[in-house]
């Protein structure tokens, strides 16, 4: 499912997506009839609030969960219907995430957590990568640190690197500024699209968020609300 990364194409494609989870009377319904589509290079926000399903869909969009309705498409060929191993091996080639609680492994420091991804790719230059974008996040001098010894702003910019390092075509990023303080979150902000504008000009971003202004930052707001797209605004 690669292809030259330079070429504008639809990537991801939804047709009436839809997620729902049993109960004992009725189903919870949290995504109903979706219908999107989302081009290279392209930086799109889902915004909403909590509760409307933006992570859910996110879930859905890189393949960590299948729909219950609809079909989900990865260019252009069916990705939903994929196994957990075929879906896991288009992400490992394709995908990159920042999550608001980081994900960082405790037991390996910001040099290790940055090189994990290289690592697991068997690329040589893991190391001297992973350092290169440690710099270009301004934590040169905390590579030897593990995550309990940073602040929430400085894991972050760790998790971004370690997002970006991979070169990812697609990069989700879930409330990437949720649970940090309005200055660093601010920073981290600038960072992220500054990369993305600077070193992953073919990269789509998709960013989900209940933060407004921070969705005004992308090129295109889809806002979801009660499971469902009530709006795509072009900024």
């Amino acid at each position: 499912m690669t292809s030259n990364p330079l070429t504008k194409e639809t990537v991801i494609q939804a047709k009436d997506l839809g997620y729902s989870v049993a109960q004992d009377a009725q189903p919870l319904i949290i995504l109903r009839n979706l219908n999107l589509s989302i081009q290279s290079g392209e930086q799109v926000a889902i915004l909403g609030p909590s509760g409307a399903g933006k992570s859910t869909l996110l879930a859905l969009l890189a393949g960590l969960d299948t729909p219950t309705e609809g079909e989900l498409l990865w260019r252009g060929q069916a990705f939903s219907s994929l196994d957990e191993d075929a879906r896991a091996a288009v992400r490992a080639k394709e995908v990159g995430f920042i999550f608001q609680s980081f994900q960082l492994l405790p037991e390996l420091n910001a040099l290790e957590n940055v090189m994990l991804p290289l690592e697991l790719k068997g690329d040589p230059k893991a190391k001297q990568q992973a350092e290169k974008w440690l710099e270009k996040v301004g934590l040169t001098q905390r590579a030897k640190h593990r995550p309990s010894q940073l602040s929430g702003g400085e894991q972050q910019r760790v998790a971004i690197a370690r997002a970006f390092v991979a070169k990812p075509h697609v990069l989700f990023a879930d409330e990437p500024t949720g649970n940090l303080d309005e200055d660093n979150g601010r920073k981290v902000a600038d960072l992220l699209f500054e990369l993305k504008a600077i070193n992953a000009q073919a990269m789509t971003l998709i960013l989900v968020t209940h933060d407004r202004q921070l969705a005004q930052r992308c090129q295109r707001i889809l806002q979801l609300e009660a499971g469902q797209l009530i709006n795509n605004e072009v900024n």
